[in-house]
């Protein structure tokens, strides 16, 4: 049978960990603890008394940006409360300091294998498994001359 996931892992307090993860291979799972963000209404979030806080909420972080007018860093969240909360539907906070403790339980994970067309399968994928025309993924951090190219953009 063909394995669903085929790579997944996670990263604890790695700023820089996370950002690779991001750039290679896209959006990251993060918890957050979302109670001091119910009524956010924008702007980046530095508040220091909400470091190491727990968790109670998951969320992905799809990226990162500097701030020209603080020179701080930031990620940008997609939460799942709508676009008509936050930023619409997103939020900020900085980076490095484990605000809302986004950075202390990170995972990520790539397919086995996708679908091109949607159709049901029973829970144990019994019925999918001769009929599946999916694709295999292909893995982005493993193209070494696509990884260059990104990195040469960057220059």
């Amino acid at each position: 049978m063909r394995e669903i996931v085929a790579e997944y892992g996670t990263y604890h307090n790695d700023t820089f960990g996370t950002m690779a993860e991001i750039y290679m291979r896209g959006p990251v799972k993060a918890s957050v603890n979302a109670t001091p963000i119910k009524e956010y209404a924008g702007g980046v979030i530095t508040d220091s008394t909400l470091a190491n806080i727990g968790h109670n909420h998951g969320v992905s972080i799809v990226g990162w940006e500097l701030d020209p007018e603080t020179g701080r860093q930031h990620w940008i969240v997609r939460n799942s409360w709508g676009q008509y909360w936050g930023e619409m539907g997103f939020f900020r906070v900085e980076i490095g300091k484990n605000l809302l403790s986004i950075e202390e339980n990170v995972a990520w994970a790539t397919p086995g294998f996708y679908s091109e067309t949607n159709f049901l399968c029973f829970a144990d994928g019994s019925n999918c498994i001769d009929e599946f025309q999916g694709r295999f993924y292909a893995e982005p951090s493993r193209n070494i001359q696509a990884f260059k190219r990104r990195l040469e953009a960057l220059w």
